[in-house]
């Protein structure tokens, strides 16, 4: 029900494919208002939930699921929640140790801060999949970018804009999985190239120091572990010019296809994709 539904259903179709192959009884449900009825005549005692944005990644159906007593796969209600909102997540982390881009948070009705340096990174709390983002050159472009985000809530997150390399790290029930960098042709990993198969190249394990890749192996697990997630999650980082890996966010329903980023990672350890996703199904 979110705007990331079609990847949604990417993720869902896969790990049902990869639940039948391993002989469970599993069946596919597309969420709607009428979960609850649907949940209850297909008799479901366990959820696996492959939901991404809104609804399903922000707390909404673990809610439900909590009240309806069925276990389900990844974080509570209350650590989605957090973790869906860019902000809120920061907030959280800023006593952490994490390196993060220094950031404002404006309001539909303020100004500009005067201190802002460009670009500058706009950015909705609980955009996902890359929606929401623009990087802004300019004080025009950042009117514009205002203009055309205040439509999707009441706040934006003006955050530095740092140059560099992208990775990610996915932690599997506090194990930190192998880095994963993301090298994007056209230079900004945006959903065109997201999800448009040759626009993106992702090297795993990433050819990083190994210092570098230590350091944000242990800042993705800080973030986890501070955020109260569980199942799999993947964080994100941009490593700067100095060699020093800054966390942008931390996603608690990452992508789950065998060529997702968490799947690629877990892969690299020894964990092929069958194997992940009935091992996420029993820490339900």
């Amino acid at each position: 029900m979110s705007t990331e539904r079609p990847i949604s259903m990417k993720s869902g179709k896969a790990v049902l494919a990869a639940l039948q192959s391993r002989g469970w009884n599993a069946v596919g449900i597309d969420m709607g208002p009428d979960l609850p009825e649907r949940l209850k005549a297909e008799g479901v005692e366990v959820a696996w939930l492959a939901l991404h944005g809104q609804f399903g990644e922000d707390g909404c159906v673990q809610g439900l699921l909590e009240i309806l007593r069925i276990p389900y796969t990844g974080s509570g209600p209350s650590a989605s929640s957090f973790a869906m909102d860019k902000i809120t997540t920061k907030r959280l982390l800023a006593d952490s140790g994490i390196p993060m881009p220094s950031d404002h948070t404006w309001r539909v009705g303020d100004g500009i801060p005067s201190d802002i340096s460009y670009p500058v990174v706009a950015k909705t709390p609980e955009g996902g999949s890359t929606l929401g983002i623009q990087i802004c050159a300019d004080r025009e472009a950042l009117d514009s970018a205002l203009d055309e985000l205040r439509h999707m809530g009441q706040e934006v997150l003006l955050e530095e804009f740092v140059e560099g390399r992208e990775i990610t790290v996915a932690v599997l029930e506090g194990l930190a999985l192998p880095v994963v960098e993301i090298v994007p042709d056209s230079g900004f990993f945006d959903f065109e190239s997201k999800y448009t198969e040759g626009m993106t190249r992702y090297l795993v394990p990433a050819p990083l120091e190994a210092s570098i890749a230590q350091a944000a192996q242990n800042y993705a697990r800080i973030s986890y572990e501070k955020m109260g997630l569980k199942g799999i999650a993947r964080a994100d980082f941009i490593v700067d010019s100095e060699g020093t890996p800054r966390f942008l966010e931390i996603n608690t329903i990452p992508g789950m296809t065998a060529t997702s980023l968490s799947p690629m990672a877990a892969a690299e350890y020894g964990i092929p994709f069958e194997d992940l996703v009935e091992r996420l199904l029993l820490s339900a």
